[in-house]
């Protein structure tokens, strides 16, 4: 008997249980592809925020052409993430969709504080450290 797919990890119905890089606090995900975009939806605590579901794609490319770690730098929507960071190439008009990989106006940041946990997760990166001080790179 073949499994609902609904079913499958990392869906709605069976979310990703995840920790923050640091291992200090906890989120859930899942993707949600009966969204326009196709999206990764973040719960943490009270806030829902929505990214690009081809980010994980995009952030695996991209890591894979640095060679090498690249550091996190989780920033809100508001502040500016340092340069050469995850965070600051999720926002460039460089990235492979031109800009902002965050759909939520106001909760567009953090996506090197969520995303990271989930390419771990998929077998697809390795995360040190923290989301401000940690890396990454390309498995």
């Amino acid at each position: 008997m073949e499994k609902d797919p609904s079913e499958l990890p990392g869906m709605r119905r069976n979310p990703w249980k995840l920790s923050k890089p640091g291992g200090n606090t906890h989120f859930t995900a899942f993707r949600d592809t009966t969204l326009r975009p196709p999206s990764l939806v973040v719960r943490d605590g009270e806030k829902e925020l929505h990214y690009h579901l081809r980010c994980l794609d995009d952030l695996y490319e991209m890591l894979k052409e640095s060679g090498g770690w690249v550091p996190l730098g989780s920033a809100g929507e508001y502040e500016k993430p340092a340069a050469g960071t995850v965070e600051a190439w999720a926002r460039s008009a460089e990235n492979s969709i031109g800009g902002w990989y965050g759909l939520k106006k106001g909760l567009r940041g953090g996506f090197a504080t969520f995303i990271p946990p989930i390419m771990v997760t998929l077998n697809l990166a390795e995360v040190e450290g923290t989301p401000s001080d940690g890396r990454m790179r390309a498995i």
